[in-house]
C-alpha cells in the first residue's frame, strides 16, 4: 500500500466496515510507521483502468505481530485473496522475527473465523463489546517460527509438512 491508494482504501473500509471503519488519516499514521508496519493491497485491472479490491496490514513488535486488517470486496470473496494476504501477513511476521500473530475478530464474522482457524488460528480470549455496536471480539493466536528458526534449532525437530 502507498499513500496514494489511501484514499481509495478509506472508501473501501468505510464500505466493509460501516460500523468500525479506520478514519483515513489512521492509514497515513499506519504507513509512516514502516520500522512496525507493513500493509498491502491487490487491485484487479480492467480496460477501463485498475482499482483497489483487497487490502490487508501487520503491526509487528517482536515477539508478537498483530494482524491490523485484512478485507476483500465481496464481489471477490471466495477467490483466495483472503488467504493470499493473510499468508503474506504470516510471512512477513516470521521475516520480522515474531513468534506469534494475534488478530481480533468480530464474532459475528464466522466466514472471517473460519479462514483464521484454517491457518491454524485458535481463540484465547473474548472482548466483550469491542466494537462501536456492541459486537464482541474474538482474539486469536497463531505461534510461529521465526524466519531462520528450523535452521536454528535441531534438525527435524518439530517439523511439520
Amino acid at each position: 500500500m502507498a499513500e496514494a491508494d489511501v484514499p481509495e482504501v478509506h472508501a473501501l473500509e468505510r464500505l466493509l466496515f460501516p460500523a468500525d471503519a479506520w478514519p483515513e488519516q489512521m492509514f497515513r499514521d499506519e504507513l509512516a510507521q514502516a520500522q512496525t508496519r507493513r500493509y498491502w493491497v491487490a487491485e484487479h485491472r480492467t480496460p477501463s483502468g485498475t482499482r483497489i479490491i483487497a487490502y490487508a496490514g501487520l503491526m509487528c513488535v517482536p515477539p508478537i505481530a498483530d494482524v491490523q486488517t485484512i478485507a476483500v470486496v465481496p464481489d471477490f470473496e471466495g477467490r483466495g485473496l483472503g488467504s493470499a494476504l493473510l499468508t503474506g501477513l504470516i510471512d512477513e511476521a516470521r521475516r520480522r522475527g515474531a513468534a506469534d500473530v494475534l488478530l481480533e475478530v468480530r464474532a459475528d464474522n464466522p466466514r472471517a473465523q473460519a479462514l483464521y482457524r484454517r491457518f491454524g488460528f485458535v481463540q484465547i480470549h473474548t472482548r466483550r463489546r469491542y466494537y462501536r455496536d456492541g459486537v464482541d471480539a474474538l482474539i486469536m493466536q497463531l505461534p510461529i517460527a521465526p524466519a531462520g528458526a528450523a535452521e536454528a534449532g535441531d534438525a527435524g525437530e518439530g517439523e511439520t509438512e
